[in-house]
């Protein structure tokens, strides 16, 4: 039975404006009410008469209905959507919108990002919203002023070299728990921690310009790492709030190559959530922004990469292939020792992973076959997710071809490695398999299949 807080109850004209305006009927707000609840833990069954009650009378469910509302009205305005916005009162555990700024003023900046890190928490965020529009600011902002000047700080204790290096050995053990255990995995939680203890003190602490710069550089990518982490995990709400902080760190470390990859990695975010578009122009941004500097061969062709991605997610073939070619040709130019350490995970098998559901998406079957070949070398151990993501666009292919044992044989290659990482993105990928295979259940080893995908890994949004 469902629970309402205690009010007198008028009309919420707030929210009757906003439903209004999306668009969205009443059967189709509580539905996805409903999913949005459900991703939380919460089990709801809300009706059209629930959303008359929440318009009409004014009621206020229990959180995390009110953000989960929010949320899925943003989806379908394509804008941040506050609770109160829609009038109802703000959740426990604060402004709904922290981490969505970016200041003009590095100082305005770093105390916007301590605030954020402090309070911070992914249960905040369990409606695992995307709003597309939330990207607009930081990304003209970014785009016009990608760098900051250098500025030193006074404070308590001198941020030395064994700090920074502290902090980029957590960048390293945070992308690797990431690629092998997915975005879920237990290390995401003391990553974010290291940040909120021990990279704060440090924003506040004593540096020269340089050495800010550094450390600026430091905590922007391990923002970026842990947004992409959270992505991975599904609660796309906090990984958009740590993208936009990370973008605004890079440009306080006056790091353009940091902040075109930061870009690239919302870029990449975007067209995962349906919006390659967007994504494009992201992309693009990040190339445009990062083409003239020095040893930046890896970071472009990963731009060109996730542009290529998008592309071909939209069915724009030669666009998308332009894009790949580019992409190959650039990382075919870096030197091993011209590139930042941070990109050394970006290889060819890495681009020929990509490649495959690029060709995949594109409806070129050999192709993509031949791209899958060249990323065989990518050890599956330290690259669990990755691998089985292509092994899962390689089962597709088959399955597109009409080549069932090939395609199960793959899937199950697939399943057996991705149902060793906690990454809903991942689990995504065998939850399309099952779709694919679905006019076929009647074949025992497809039944088969459908039933341990379904109670092996949990379903994605």
């Amino acid at each position: 039975m469902t629970r309402w807080q205690e009010r007198d109850w008028h009309p919420n004209t707030d929210l009757g404006r906003l439903l209004e305006a999306s668009g969205a009927s009443r059967d189709a707000l509580a539905l996805r009410v409903n999913e949005l609840t459900w991703q939380a833990g919460i089990r709801t069954q809300y009706t059209n008469t629930s959303v008359t009650n929440w318009v009409k009378r004014g009621m206020i469910p229990r959180p995390p209905t009110p953000a989960c509302i929010a949320a899925a009205l943003g989806e379908r305005l394509r804008r941040p959507v506050s609770v109160a916005d829609i009038g109802m009162s703000e959740p426990r555990g604060g402004n709904p919108d922290v981490g969505l700024d970016f200041p003009r003023e590095s100082a305005d900046a770093v105390r916007g990002v301590t605030e954020f890190w402090r309070h911070v928490d992914r249960r905040a965020f369990l409606n695992r919203s995307f709003a597309v529009g939330a990207f607009a600011v930081p990304v003209t902002r970014w785009l016009a002023v990608p760098a900051d000047a250098a500025t030193d700080h006074r404070g308590t204790r001198r941020v030395g070299r064994e700090d920074l290096d502290q902090l980029w050995q957590a960048v390293e053990d945070a992308r690797l728990a990431d690629s092998r255990f997915g975005g879920g995995n237990w290390k995401s939680s003391s990553v974010a921690t290291c940040l909120r203890e021990y990279a704060t003190p440090l924003l506040q602490d004593t540096y020269t310009e340089e050495t800010g710069k550094a450390l600026f550089r430091a905590t922007a990518e391990l923002t970026r790492q842990i947004g992409w982490s959270a992505f991975d995990a599904g609660h796309h709400g906090a990984a958009q709030r740590h993208f936009i902080q990370a973008l605004r760190l890079a440009r306080a470390a006056g790091d353009v190559q940091v902040g075109a990859y930061v870009l690239t990695t919302m870029s990449l975010a975007t067209f995962l959530r349906g919006h390659p578009s967007e994504a494009v122009d992201m992309a693009e941004g990040a190339y445009e922004r990062a083409k003239n500097l020095p040893g930046g061969a890896k970071v472009l062709s990963f731009a060109k990469l996730a542009q290529a991605r998008a592309h071909a997610r939209a069915g724009e073939a030669n666009e998308a292939t332009a894009a790949l070619v580019l992409s190959e040709n650039l990382l075919d130019q870096a030197r091993p020792d011209s590139h930042p350490a941070w990109m050394n995970y970006y290889t060819h098998e890495r681009l020929a992973t990509d490649a495959t559901e690029i060709y995949r998406d594109l409806g070129r079957s050999r192709d993509a076959l031949a791209w899958t070949r060249q990323a065989d070398a990518m050890p599956a151990d330290r690259y669990t997710r990755a691998v089985g993501i292509r092994l899962a666009v390689e089962a597709s292919v088959h399955l597109q071809n009409d080549d069932l044992d090939q395609g199960l044989a793959v899937a199950d290659r697939s399943m057996r490695l991705l149902s060793r990482v906690r990454s809903a993105r991942a689990h995504g990928y065998v939850h399309d398999l099952t779709t694919l295979l679905a006019p076929q259940q009647r074949d025992k080893r497809v039944a088969a299949f459908i039933e341990h995908a379904n109670q092996s890994l949990p379903a994605a949004s």
